[in-house]
């Protein structure tokens, strides 16, 4: 008789909440936060002037979601002038790893994205 379990769970199954936390970890300016906070906690003011491009207001809203995930935690280290420090949480800690992979992956195959791009992009063209 044949086996009727369901198959378990694919590790790579993303389901809503999932895609949602994905799309916060690696937005435009996450992985640049996260990689300044691995080395030591920061004050808003440094992390901007680490991060030219990156608008107050972008810089901010990345600081929000990344506190309201756990992966970093935000501290009054004065009170006057209010100075408010940023720092990456343990849990914030155990996205080293992974992102490392993953930025060795980029690093190995990037060569190939960018050949299967401009192939696309010239099909795109004459297609």
């Amino acid at each position: 008789m044949p086996d009727t379990a369901p198959a378990p769970p694919s590790p790579l199954g993303i389901a809503v909440p999932h895609r949602e936390l994905l799309d916060q970890l690696f937005d435009k300016w996450s992985p640049q936060v996260l990689e300044l906070l691995c080395d030591s906690p920061l004050r808003f003011s440094e992390l901007r002037r680490s991060m030219p491009a990156v608008t107050a207001k972008s810089l901010t809203a990345t600081l929000r979601r990344l506190e309201r995930n756990g992966i970093v935690e935000r501290l009054i280290v004065s009170s006057r002038p209010v100075a408010v420090e940023y720092r990456i949480t343990p849990l914030g800690k155990t996205l080293r790893e992974p992102i490392d992979v993953l930025l060795e992956w980029i690093g190995t195959h990037m060569a190939g994205v960018e050949s299967a791009r401009a192939r696309f992009d010239r099909e795109e063209v004459t297609g």
